[in-house]
């Protein structure tokens, strides 16, 4: 719990209860002037309640992903002796890119489909010839 007594989170609980009082503020004033015949101010008093909740819904989800981050790094207990080797480590979240060359898989019937051959044929002139048209294939 101490994570959330820093001064950011401080911060950030002020902030959401200064904004939860000014909507609900705001929303009873909304009340007050439709009740004077200001029809319009029917829906802003349903609309600021609306933004306090919104804020108290943000503001909780953010305690409960900070909690469980807390959770989440707080050393394990140590394991036991039968447990085996440690774990590897972690891969990490972002990799090099690796290139691989594609071959063309075998035809599981074992026939070549003849139009399948000729687009394959077109496809491989078109890529040894990049700076050609489609237009420019001689078959």
């Amino acid at each position: 719990m101490e994570r959330l007594w820093t001064p950011a989170w401080i911060a950030r609980h002020v902030a959401m209860v200064v904004l939860v009082v000014g909507f609900l503020g705001l929303g009873w004033w909304q009340v007050t002037r439709a009740a004077e015949g200001n029809a319009l101010s029917f829906g802003y008093a349903i609309e600021w309640p609306v933004f306090a909740g919104f804020v108290v819904f943000v503001w909780w989800r953010e305690v409960r992903h900070t909690l469980r981050r807390r959770r989440a790094e707080d050393p394990s207990p140590a394991p036991s002796a039968a447990a085996g080797p440690e774990p590897a480590a972690a891969t990490p979240a972002v990799r090099r890119p690796v290139r691989v060359n594609r071959v063309p898989a075998a035809s599981a019937s074992g026939a070549e489909d003849g139009e399948l051959v000729d687009y394959n044929r077109y496809l491989s002139w078109l890529n040894a010839n990049p700076g050609a048209r489609p237009g420019d294939y001689p078959g």
